[in-house]
């Protein structure tokens, strides 16, 4: 685990971070522009040092009360918005800097990292060259080749515009899915949060307001993201068949199954499902003649107001929990309450990966 409990005041800022948090995945680090997001991964990072406090990353104290260990000691990859890349080199000279720095690295390690990024077509590209995700990727690549026992981006894609964010996605998720190492990512995009973080951690004035797998967090009523009608809900599946005949795939996950159109993923393939709470409406009894073809029954467990006119309903769907956003006036027609047995209506799916 990542251990943190640390108290530091810049300027007119308190940071008051008191976390337990995964070693493995991505948790992505979530809040509002000055909340105390970067702050944070700098403090990990030993850039700001607190006063009496404590970070434990995996098996390393990297601080206890006045013992300090300086960022150097560290073995962190840092990833900042600006690529930071040296000019006057090469991107094989730009990556050469940190690999003459980085002890037993092996040559295995180093090209992986290079296929993992797909970068070995940039090494003899001068920087000033490549795009915006290029730059990126390449920061990334160098990160790596820190051989870190952690890895801090943050907002890596602010800079980006849409095309270039879509580019380079996949390699995160590529990151996500092969390295072992804690992944500690900051944003204030729901759409990359949802499709990247294990584990959420939401920030609000300098004070961490919950941490938890994160379609807990985004679905829980006491936390800020659930309380909207752009609330979501994400969760795991399965692609277990396909129907030619009209283009279609077919999802598992432990509610039932999802019919989406087929986007040629492998059989077997686990992909990452969005559902936003407007997309959702509820009847009690199952539908027939309609065209809406995912349909599922649900137990309410939670209701919640959103304004004057709407309500955010919390279901669980086979264990998966879902938000459903709808008007007061059809809760009331429904006869809405805790325990109910109803049947959900999703009429969009999101496939992030």
């Amino acid at each position: 685990m990542i251990e943190c409990k640390i108290k530091i005041k810049l300027d007119d800022f308190m940071l008051d971070a008191k976390f337990t948090i995964p070693d493995k995945g991505i948790t992505v680090v979530f809040g509002d522009s000055g909340s105390g997001k970067t702050t944070l991964l700098r403090v990990i990072a030993g850039l700001e040092r607190g006063g009496d406090g404590y970070l434990k990353v995996g098996d390393s104290v990297w601080q206890k009360g006045d013992n300090f260990v300086p960022t150097h000691k560290r073995q962190i990859g840092y990833v900042f918005q600006d690529a930071a890349l040296f000019d006057h080199l090469d991107v094989k000279g730009n990556l050469g800097y940190v690999i003459k720095r980085t002890d037993g690295l092996n040559k295995d390690f180093i090209e992986s990292i290079y296929t993992l990024l797909e970068i070995k077509s940039l090494l003899n590209r001068s920087t000033v060259q490549l795009s915006g995700g290029e730059k990126q990727r390449v920061a990334i690549a160098r990160a790596l080749l820190a051989n870190p026992k952690i890895l801090l981006l943050d907002e890596p894609l602010s800079a980006l515009d849409l095309k270039r964010k879509n580019e380079i996605l996949p390699y995160l998720d590529s990151l996500h899915n092969l390295l072992d190492i804690p992944i500690l990512y900051v944003t204030h995009s729901q759409d990359e949060t949802s499709r990247l973080a294990d584990h959420l951690m939401l920030i609000e004035n300098g004070k961490i307001i919950g941490n938890g797998p994160v379609n807990e967090m985004l679905t829980r009523f006491d936390m800020p993201m659930a309380r909207s009608n752009e609330a979501i809900s994400i969760f795991d599946a399965k692609v277990i068949n396909r129907d030619p005949e009209f283009s279609l795939m077919y999802l598992e996950f432990s509610g039932g199954q999802f019919v989406v159109p087929d986007n040629g993923m492998p059989i077997e393939s686990l992909v990452r499902i969005r559902v936003a709470a407007r997309d959702v409406s509820l009847t009690k009894k199952k539908q027939t003649d309609t065209s809406i073809l995912n349909i599922f029954p649900a137990v309410v467990e939670e209701i919640a107001p959103e304004g004057k006119a709407q309500i955010i309903v919390r279901l669980s769907m086979g264990g998966v929990v879902l938000l459903s956003c709808l008007t007061r006036k059809s809760a009331s027609t429904l006869g809405l309450e805790v325990g109910l047995s109803i049947f959900v209506q999703v009429k969009s799916v999101a496939i992030l990966s």
